[in-house]
């Protein structure tokens, strides 16, 4: 079986504790509290959750990107991964199904994303070999390591 990255391109396709000061300043210890991760939802129906901000410049639609990805079925089920085979990966955006094509565009260089994926955004009915089945809600951790061209 050809690995899912193949699949992927082929395819039109993601602590640290604050010390407060004890009752001195109330307001700066509110203000201490981590932030919740932002979110947002596009148009598609594709969630976007950023878990770190990156810092460098946002992909096109046309862009080649160098990710670190996991991706998992809604019951959990990992069924790709490019931290468990210790190499990024590294596709064009317009190569992959619509949910990375839309929710990479979202992400700047060094950044990190939970990427939920509706199955028409996804591999939709025809699904992906035996590893994703037909109809599938896709998550997908995903890790903006750079921008080729």
């Amino acid at each position: 079986m050809k690995p899912l990255l193949s699949l992927l391109t082929l395819a039109a396709i993601l602590s640290t504790a604050c010390a407060a000061t004890p009752a001195a300043k109330p307001a700066a210890a509110a203000s201490a509290a981590p932030a919740a991760p932002a979110s947002e939802t596009l148009p598609s129906g594709v969630k976007i959750v950023h878990t770190l901000a990156g810092t460098g410049p946002q992909p096109t639609a046309a862009s080649t990107v160098r990710v670190h990805y996991r991706g998992t079925l809604a019951n959990g089920t990992e069924f790709d991964s490019s931290y468990r085979r210790g190499m990024p990966a590294s596709f064009p955006l317009n190569r992959v199904v619509p949910c990375w094509t839309e929710g990479m565009q979202r992400i700047k260089v060094g950044g990190k994303a939970t990427l939920t994926c509706p199955p028409a955004t996804a591999y939709g009915e025809r699904g992906a070999g035996n590893a994703v089945p037909p109809n599938a809600t896709l998550t997908f951790e995903v890790e903006l390591l750079a921008i080729e061209k």
